[in-house]
């Protein structure tokens, strides 16, 4: 669904009764995704996925900071009538999350920050961050995305192996049928737009953490080559009434909601 709320427009999806479970997706993601989804009772909870600014119908415009952002997910909670929420945010939807936390604290009743960004993610020097610059910049995302999912059909198992070596330390794994199919579909589902490369330069004031009062569940693996442990100890260490959680996952992205569910 797409909606003008009083500060701009927003896409999200809604799904299942109960208590209000925000999703903040990660890098390349958006509301369409399900994969964190996995776990939850859709009659005991009511899953909310906004798509951030910059990825799929939400347009940056005026909401390329982690604050604007979070603002316009309130806006969005007002229009449909949610007074209060728990909030996951994964990977790069960390920071929104956080600030929605800190600045927002009427709203949401507990933080859970799972394989999050938690402070400025790279530096210009980083291998990463130049990757990212180059196959997910506006202008050369849809071919990117294009390339990949031409792979995939050719070549899954190698394109599955490729990008757990973009995700985990681990050296080696192997595949089921179904974990190909499952990385397969979240690929086909992915894309940059503008907002990839608007993530890689999004930090949030150094006091963030410290405003935050809600229970926080801080999830991450140990083997995450992406997001590195250091933010979730940082994560750790700034806010006060806060519990962390390391997992060796293979993947290296913390996805079970088997970690999730009793904590809420």
């Amino acid at each position: 669904m797409i909606v003008k709320t009083k500060i701009g427009t927003i896409e999200y999806s809604d799904v299942g009764t109960g208590k209000p479970i925000l999703f903040l997706h990660g890098g390349h993601g958006n509301c369409n995704e399900s994969l964190w989804h996995k776990g939850f009772d859709q009659t005991k909870f009511r899953l909310l996925t906004p798509t951030r600014p910059g990825y799929g119908n939400t347009p940056l415009s005026t909401f390329k900071s982690p604050k604007e952002a979070a603002g316009l997910v309130i806006s969005l909670l007002d229009k449909i009538g949610i007074e209060k929420v728990v909030i996951i945010g994964i990977s790069a939807g960390g920071l929104t999350a956080l600030d929605m936390a800190a600045n927002y604290k009427d709203r949401v009743e507990k933080l859970i920050l799972l394989s999050a960004v938690t402070k400025k993610w790279l530096q210009p020097s980083d291998t990463l961050y130049k990757k990212g610059k180059l196959l997910f910049s506006p202008t050369m995302e849809k071919l990117s995305w294009s390339m990949f999912r031409v792979f995939f059909r050719l070549m899954p198992l190698t394109m599955t192996k490729t990008l757990f070596k973009e995700l985990s330390t681990l050296k080696a794994a192997n595949f089921d049928r179904n974990e190909i199919e499952t990385i397969k579909g979240m690929t086909f589902n992915q894309s940059s737009g503008d907002g990839f490369a608007n993530d890689l330069e999004q930090n949030i004031a150094s006091d963030t953490l410290s405003k935050i009062e809600c229970p926080t569940l801080i999830i991450h693996s140990k083997n995450d080559k992406t997001v590195s442990i250091a933010m979730a100890y940082h994560a750790q260490k700034n806010i006060t009434n806060s519990d962390l959680k390391l997992y060796s996952n293979k993947w290296g992205i913390c996805s079970g909601s088997a970690q999730i569910v009793p904590n809420l």
